[in-house]
């Protein structure tokens, strides 16, 4: 099984659950469920990967303080391999406002460092030990591309809600191979998708929410996948890196786009029906009865 670097993003999450979002008129909500948890986008692939069997190591900074404790210590929990940098300015946190459909607004209180002191040699050793390298697009990940540029690994991208007009994704676009991102800010996602194939890549996935997902190969195929349906929202948080971290268990056991879409959907699926960013039920095992349940019978 290939090894895995996963470089960037961890942050401490405040998660405030409402039935509706406020009118934006000043006012009180006097109740909502609130919980604290380890967030962002390198997490939620390090957890799901480990939870999965897939070797990896995720590469963060964090703060020294309580935040960034509590995140060492979840990943630790976790099982995940993890090094990190510590960010002077502190741990990066958010406040994610959820409504009952899975919608969210998201507030950085707290963001790390754009150039954080990072142990480039350490790092470097990493990259050369690995297969394959997920580069996150958190600000710091830049100051790390000129490194993977001299290394001939594979590179997947997570783009999220990318804005084609925003030119913050042009570098980690420019040196990936493999890109994933949502359709929720493009006007035409089909022509964005072949852009980034005429650009050189070898496969874009894009997905859609409840409308499912959809692949452009390097040869030119599409690809579409409807979402599970009969599954209850309980927290949208994860579920993007939920599906990338699933297609990407699948893919490197040499299945085909299609069904690797599939492992993706159903990891994306558990993890909207639990609070954490990755489903506790998550388990190999678990998978693979779901695939058969759902794609099989």
């Amino acid at each position: 099984m290939s090894h895995i670097l996963i470089l960037g993003g961890t942050t401490f999450d405040h998660i405030v659950s409402l039935k509706d979002f406020p009118k934006p008129i000043p006012q009180t909500i006097h109740n909502s469920d609130f919980f604290e948890t380890v967030g962002s986008t390198g997490t939620g692939k390090a957890v799901c990967l480990t939870k999965l069997g897939v070797s990896n190591t995720l590469y963060s900074v964090l703060g020294d303080d309580l935040y960034g404790q509590r995140i060492i210590q979840y990943l630790e929990n976790e099982k995940v391999e993890f090094i990190y940098d510590i960010d002077n300015k502190g741990t990066e946190r958010h406040i994610n406002i959820m409504d009952r459909n899975g919608d969210r607004i998201s507030i950085f209180i707290t963001q790390s460092s754009e150039h954080p002191k990072m142990n480039y040699t350490i790092i470097e050793k990493e990259i050369l030990k690995s297969d394959l390298i997920v580069l996150n697009i958190i600000s710091y990940c830049k100051d790390l591309i000129h490194i993977l540029k001299n290394n001939a690994k594979p590179i997947w991208t997570d783009l999220h809600d990318y804005d084609e007009g925003n030119e913050y994704h042009h570098p980690f676009i420019e040196v990936s191979n493999y890109i994933f991102l949502s359709s929720d800010n493009l006007r035409d996602y089909k022509k964005t998708m072949q852009n980034f194939i005429q650009m050189g890549k070898e496969l874009v996935v894009c997905t859609h929410g409840k409308k499912g997902s959809t692949a452009l190969t390097k040869s030119g195929d599409w690809i579409e996948e409807s979402a599970l349906s009969n599954f209850q929202i309980i927290d949208t948080n994860g579920a993007g890196d939920n599906f990338f971290s699933g297609f990407l268990y699948a893919y490197l056991n040499k299945k085909s786009v299609k069904i690797s879409m599939r492992y993706g959907t159903i990891c994306g699926a558990l993890c909207i029906s639990s609070q954490q960013i990755v489903s506790e039920r998550l388990t190999i095992k678990t998978l693979e009865d779901m695939y058969i349940k759902y794609y099989t019978n």
